[in-house]
């Protein structure tokens, strides 16, 4: 049995504008479905980084702008304290055959410092993880 590398993609966006131009890079591109997640980070314990109506809306905001390009992208919502494990988790929950992300910009402290998720992500999940490069105007 064959899979198809990227027949269903889970797509990963922060928010508005991250959807918008993930989408646009996404767009030469040809994929059988997609399905675009955010994940609002939860405190487990400790307070939130904002309130989740606040996290609700950023979220439909970023999908919102991924669809003006990929009209018929589903959309998830998870809620983590581990934004990598939420990514693995629905990719796994939605059986997506790959997760494709764009990476986003930084200092490389600012990357040591948090972790660098885009690292985490690669070496972390149990499906193909494609980075998609930044479009030529960036």
């Amino acid at each position: 049995m064959t899979t198809q590398l990227t027949r269903h993609v889970l797509v990963p966006v922060a928010d508005q504008e991250d959807a918008r131009t993930t989408a646009q890079t996404l767009k030469p591109y040809d994929f059988s479905q997609i399905t675009v997640l955010h994940v609002v980070e939860k405190g487990e314990g400790v307070p939130d980084k904002t309130p989740v109506e606040q996290s609700e809306q950023v979220a439909a905001e970023a999908f919102d702008a991924f669809r003006e390009t990929f009209p018929d992208a589903e959309t998830e919502i998870t809620y983590r304290r581990d934004v990598v494990e939420g990514i693995i988790e629905v990719a796994d929950e939605i059986n997506a055959d790959a997760i494709v992300f764009r990476p986003r910009g930084g200092a490389r402290i600012v990357q040591w410092l948090s972790g660098d998720r885009s690292l985490r992500l690669i070496t972390e999940a149990d499906r193909p993880v494609i980075s998609i490069p930044e479009g030529p105007e960036e």
